[in-house]
């Protein structure tokens, strides 16, 4: 098993899952906003990025051991996480926008709304696992990890890597920019943004289930 793990035929196809999981990974999505917001909060960050990172890699090896072959059997489970994603995006973007709209808040204020860490949890897993692209990227994953026959979870190994180095790299990275939330314009402009992305990917979203 250890020979295996470290084969050359291993190591090649953890090498491609992590390149390919940066390159699917490594974008200001839906589950990226919320951690960078969480991030500036400073507010239960090792909890969020936690179970986002757990969520990944769970979902990773599924999808290398048989996600693609469930959603081909049952289509709609797909189009149900798909129109569940646009209500979840758009309604998340609405508030943001709201938030946006009205000036901003300080940052002592927006720590007081950030709620327990139970809400924060609950919200990065509603990002995870209410985010279609996430599904898409995780049956894109399992393709690819067939292509490389036994090592197969070396793939996925190499793909969930890559996603805990970009979730720790983004909610780290919000962390130290934490100081330049102090002021009411900075989490106006950063709830604009949030704002943006979540209403651009329920719109894409939607589009996607009506084509």
């Amino acid at each position: 098993m250890t020979n295996l793990l470290f084969s050359s035929a291993a190591v090649t196809a953890g090498l491609s899952g992590f390149a390919t999981g940066l390159g699917l990974f490594a974008a200001v999505g839906a589950q990226s906003a919320y951690i960078l917001r969480q991030g500036a909060l400073r507010v239960h960050i090792v909890s969020v990025v936690l179970v986002c990172a757990i969520s990944d890699a769970v979902l990773i090896f599924a999808s290398v051991m048989g996600l693609r072959a469930l959603t081909a059997q049952a289509p709609w489970l797909l189009q149900g996480v798909l129109w569940t994603g646009v209500v979840f995006l758009a309604a998340y973007a609405v508030a943001a926008g709201r938030r946006a709209w009205s000036g901003g808040e300080i940052l002592q204020a927006a720590r007081m709304r950030a709620g327990s860490r139970a809400a924060a949890v609950a919200g990065a897993l509603a990002f995870t696992l209410l985010n279609p692209h996430f599904w898409l990227d995780m049956v894109l994953v399992g393709t690819l990890a067939h292509g490389f026959g036994n090592a197969s979870m070396a793939y996925g190994a190499g793909a969930a890597a890559a996603s805990i180095f970009w979730l720790t790299l983004l909610g780290g990275g919000a962390r130290l920019l934490a100081p330049l939330f102090r002021s009411a314009r900075a989490w106006r402009i950063l709830d604009g943004m949030v704002a943006l992305i979540m209403a651009t990917m329920a719109v894409r979203l939607a589009s996607r289930a009506l084509g």
